[in-house]
């Protein structure tokens, strides 16, 4: 069926849907459960056995591969086929790979859970009510209510416009929005069908309802929409890397570079100590592969980019625990540096929940039931709230207090006619029937309800209106404005037996008897005001951005602490007199932005990002969209903002709560600071690797084989360094300044930090070598001439290295503090120094020492390596102390 060329009703039909009852839930299940979901076919994964071998597409494995077939071919051809390194290097190869696909997995199961999160939901008509559900399990037949700022979630016909428009730019190319309507479309004479641009009855998935508001029913759903034609286009779009990630990538590239040219210098060593025979030797050859090959294997820290990508994921899943939902894994890094923060007042800062707070009234009871009886909000008995237009929530909520609900106001003062509110008159008025007769209750702004009264009621009965009286209600308003309270005044007006001729506002509201005032204000957040103060103290400045009047923004703003007086705020008239030149010059001069429309909110960010400043922009209606996109850090509503904000925002608030950011701005200052703890840890054990193996071959010996490398990277790398992960938040992190966006990794003293600690691994692995040798009874001389086998050496540098790194990681907790300053453990890091003693103890104690080439050891080599090992505790920790005093003298 074209949809389009049909009256609705025949739409419905043909769909067995109902207007206003729309499908029932049973049969939206049935649907569902037939049809599958409403979503685009996504990419389809690579199967597991092509992702496993991926994992072995690294130059750096290949070169592991290619050397293990060469020693083997080489054993056999001279006859002494020993098959145990290649087992080691397959083995370790094999599980490398299997722990990267592992890694991927859980990458993609923390992003998908996000997802999950932050998927679209759509207002549908269930059972005749209208509900939320999530747009994934809409069906044929659902009746869909659109208002500005929502995603269509489906293809959909028509059947109500209220001055809808719709952005269509993804599928026609339009960049004009397009004027919807209901009514069925002719085919032009000669046209077999109806240009999409054209059909005007019609909502396409992947469009944008910017103006207006409609209902319509779905007709095609997932990839029989019209965006599922190219949804295979869509679903081979690719997330690109962060900007950390492309760092390491470039850190990779560096290291390879780096190993080539180190294994070069090995080969040319080789050539000048052997000369010419060294290239007819091929048991010297090889030899000298495998050592460039240790070399590789020391200076990769193969799963360097994987821990990057878990610690980020594992971060962003906490951050949604805690109501971040974060969409881009770019956010997190941004957060970190994060230095404005223009948020919205309303619902972010406050509560969104307008509250009477004071009344000025000689009658309590008559002042709050006209407020009430004048307000179409309704109090839900069951919840204990009131629904409705905020104000008049507030007022209902208010009479609620005091037991006049709107049920009991219903039942014993029905409404029988009304002047609804204006905004010209700024009135609103309702004319109830009580026992006596019938009653007009009138409520608006005081300057104009006072203006309609001729009488006042006091204490002692209704009085005529006086100057004196007029004076004093007006004094009593501005006491109330002036503590930015949004002032309301009620007033009444009997009409006896007979009910009013009209209801026209300029027949009723005249001749009035004032009642009295209420003063309601949007409450800020409790937690607001701490998460303010931890913001200064962090080096982030808070900036408020709202539509209010100026004075109700100062008001606001002195009480939590953004600005100090009036001169720090301006309005947006007085903004659009500045240029944005002059606005980039005094942009500082101001926290408080009142009375501005969305488009303000752009020349902001841009005055603070010509500053050099990170700026996070919140927002939730479709016009901040792009303000939010402009910044460096786009902040959603997740519970007012609408479908447009929040997809392209890079985070989205599931609670609408300013505290929510500064706690987002914390962890990602944390995850920050843990990724480069990890690439600190890796980078000092890799060099200090590299260092050892340089030096040995060098010198003439094996220190260590690559299995043994291997086997180091996989074990006592690997495991602390996920570990650290989940190390917490530093006491004094919300107390740094915002690190510097175009700070590279090694900023800050990590270079020198990175170098200074690899060398101290190395010499200690090299004392441990050499102890070992000592006790074996032979000289460096004998192992490099071959009358030796320094076995002892080498099992003792190796249990050395191993445990070193272990001692290390716990160094790492802190870059700068004393591990014995933290407060709280790590756990999860404990674990993995257990993990790793416990597996170098098999390696070294069982029959699979025969594989590695280890040599057994008594009680007093372990007291000796573990010693050695510890020593870099004591030797960090006076490096951190002599760093702090080197911080301390800079600042």
């Amino acid at each position: 069926m074209r949809e389009y060329l049909v009256p609705a009703q025949d739409v419905l039909k043909e769909c067995g849907a109902d207007e206003e009852q729309g499908l029932g839930v049973g049969r939206a299940a049935e649907l569902l459960e037939q049809n599958g979901p409403n979503r685009l076919k996504e990419a389809e994964k690579d199967p597991l056995w092509k992702r496993f071998f991926q994992q072995m597409a690294d130059p750096m494995v290949i070169m592991l591969i290619i050397a293990a077939v060469i020693s083997a071919l080489t054993g056999i051809v001279q006859g002494e086929a020993d098959f145990a390194d290649v087992i080691i290097i397959m083995f370790v190869v094999v599980l490398n790979s299997v722990l990267g696909v592992v890694q991927e997995a859980k990458s993609e199961e923390a992003l998908a859970a996000l997802q999950e999160m932050a998927a679209a939901t759509s207002k549908v008509v269930r059972d005749g009510k209208v509900v939320s559900v999530p747009s994934s399990e809409l069906v044929v037949g659902d009746i869909v209510i659109l208002e500005a700022g929502d995603s269509v979630p489906a293809d959909c016909r028509i059947l109500e416009s209220a001055s809808m428009k719709i952005e269509e730019a993804a599928l026609t190319g339009e960049s004009v929005p397009a004027t919807k309507h209901a009514e069925v479309i002719s085919l032009e004479e000669g046209a077999d069908d109806v240009p999409l641009g054209d059909r005007k009855n019609m909502c396409y998935m992947g469009s944008t309802v910017v103006f207006g508001r409609g209902r319509a029913v779905v007709v095609a759903c997932g990839m029989d929409t019209e965006m599922g034609k190219i949804a295979d286009a869509l679903a081979q779009a690719e997330e690109g890397q962060t900007p950390l990630q492309v760092k390491l990538d470039e850190l990779s590239r560096a290291l390879t570079i780096l190993v080539v040219a180190i294994s070069a210098i090995v080969f040319l060593t080789g050539f000048v100590k052997h000369g010419l025979g060294f290239i007819s030797d091929l048991g010297l050859v090889l030899n000298t592969f495998m050592i460039a090959v240790s070399l590789a294997v020391a200076a990769i820290p193969e799963g360097l980019v994987a821990v990057v990508t878990i610690v980020l994921s594992m971060g962003v899943t906490k951050m949604s625990e805690k109501n971040a939902i974060i969409r881009k894994l770019s956010a997190v890094e941004t957060l970190g540096c994060t230095q404005i923060i223009c948020s919205d007042k309303t619902g972010t800062l406050t509560q969104n929940k307008m509250t009477v707070v004071e009344h000025a009234t000689e009658d309590l009871t008559a002042h709050v039931r006209t407020m009430a009886l004048a307000s179409d909000a309704k109090w839900d008995d069951a919840e204990g709230v009131a629904t409705g237009e905020p104000t008049e929530a507030a007022l209902v909520a208010d009479a609620a207090k005091e037991g006049y609900t709107t049920t009991k106001l219903a039942q014993s003062r029905p409404r029988v006619g009304e002047a609804p509110f204006d905004s010209g008159r700024k009135m609103m008025s309702v004319v109830v029937r009580d026992h006596d007769g019938y009653e007009q209750h009138t409520k608006g702004g005081p300057d104009v309800v006072l203006a309609r009264c001729t009488r006042y009621m006091s204490e002692d009965g209704v009085v005529p209106m006086t100057d004196e009286l007029r004076r004093q209600v007006m004094d009593q308003n501005k006491a109330m404005a002036d503590r930015a309270l949004r002032v309301m005044a009620s007033a009444r007006r009997d009409w006896g037996k007979e009910m009013p001729e009209s209801f026209e506002p300029g027949f009723l509201e005249q001749d009035l008897t004032f009642v009295g005032l209420s003063g309601m204000i949007d409450p800020v957040r409790p937690e607001v005001k701490a998460a303010i103060e931890e913001a200064h103290s962090a080096g982030i400045r808070v900036v408020m951005i709202t539509g209010d009047h100026i004075d109700t923004a100062v008001a606001i703003a002195r009480e939590l602490g953004i600005i100090e007086s009036r001169e720090q705020a301006i309005t947006g008239a007085e903004l659009d007199r500045i240029s944005d030149e002059d606005l980039a010059d005094e942009v500082e001069r101001f926290g408080v932005y009142a009375r501005v429309q969305p488009e303000h909110k752009v020349r902001i960010v841009d005055a603070w990002k010509k500053k050099d400043k990170v700026v996070a922009m919140t927002g939730d209606g479709v016009n901040d969209a792009p303000s939010i996109k402009k910044a460096d850090i786009g902040v959603g509503m997740g519970i007012t903002g609408t479908d447009v904000t929040k997809n392209v925002a890079d985070m989205v608030l599931a609670d609408d709560n300013f505290a929510t950011i500064i706690n987002a701005c914390e962890e990602g200052r944390r995850i920050y600071d843990n990724i480069r703890k990890c690439i600190q840890f890796l980078l000092s054990s890799n060099l200090a690797e590299v260092i050892t193996v340089f030096v040995a071959s060098l010198m003439g010996f094996t220190l260590l084989e690559p299995t043994h490398l291997l086997w180091i990277n996989l074990i006592t790398d690997s495991l602390p360094a996920l570990a650290m992960a989940t190390e917490g938040a530093e006491p004094n992190i919300m107390e740094r300044q915002p690190r510097d966006s175009k700070d590279g990794i090694f900023s800050n003293g990590m270079g020198l930090d990175t170098i200074v600690q690899g060398t101290i691994i190395s010499v200690l692995t090299l004392v441990a070598y050499f102890i070992g040798l000592a006790t074996e009874g032979v000289s460096l001389a004998d192992v490099v001439a071959g009358n030796g086998s320094g076995l002892e050496g080498m099992t003792m540098a190796f249990l050395t290295l191993s445990m070193v790194e272990m001692f290390h990681s716990l160094n790492m907790r802190s870059r700068r503090e004393s591990v014995f300053t933290l407060k709280k453990q790590n756990f999860w890091l404990w674990g993995a120094f257990v993990v790793a003693l416990l597996l170098t103890f098999v390696v070294i104690e069982t029959p699979l020492s025969e594989a590695f080439d280890f040599a057994e050891l008594d009680l007093v080599h372990y007291a000796i390596s573990m010693g050695l090992a510890a020593l870099i505790i004591p030797i960090v920790e006076l490096e951190k102390a002599i760093m702090r005093r080197v911080d301390k003298a800079k600042a």
